[in-house]
């Protein structure tokens, strides 16, 4: 039996933004406080390749702070492969946890598809 699911991602989970990162191939992240151009932000912070200002996460309430100023201090597709790879890391570690096994395809349009095995069937 098959199930289409459609995650709409708040970042909440400190291992699964570690976890993207390493997957991006990204610095590690790190708490901290940082200035963007309007202002001061405290989070688990992040940089994305080609931003001026890093990435801030506020693991409490889910939210994503930044400035890229509409794609002239950073492309919005960086954003975007982060939340990709943020949402398949929380859902790979949530199936573990539970004792899934988690089969990954990557598709042709840049989309990842999961297949999550769990005992005596598949989800």
């Amino acid at each position: 039996m098959s199930h289409i699911v459609t995650i709409n991602t708040q970042v909440r989970d400190r291992a699964a933004v570690e976890a993207a990162a390493r997957r991006l191939q990204l610095s590690p992240p790190a708490e901290e406080t940082v200035r963007l151009f309007s202002g001061t932000v405290t989070g688990l912070a992040l940089r994305l390749p080609g931003w001026k200002f890093p990435l801030v996460c506020d693991l409490a309430d889910g939210q994503l702070h930044f400035d890229n100023y509409e794609g002239h201090w950073g492309k919005r597709r960086e954003l975007d492969r982060f939340l990709q790879a943020y949402a398949v890391e929380k859902a790979r570690l949530e199936a573990h946890r539970r004792g899934h096994r988690v089969f990954e395809q990557p598709l042709a349009d840049g989309s990842i598809k999961l297949t999550i095995q769990v005992a005596g069937g598949t989800a």
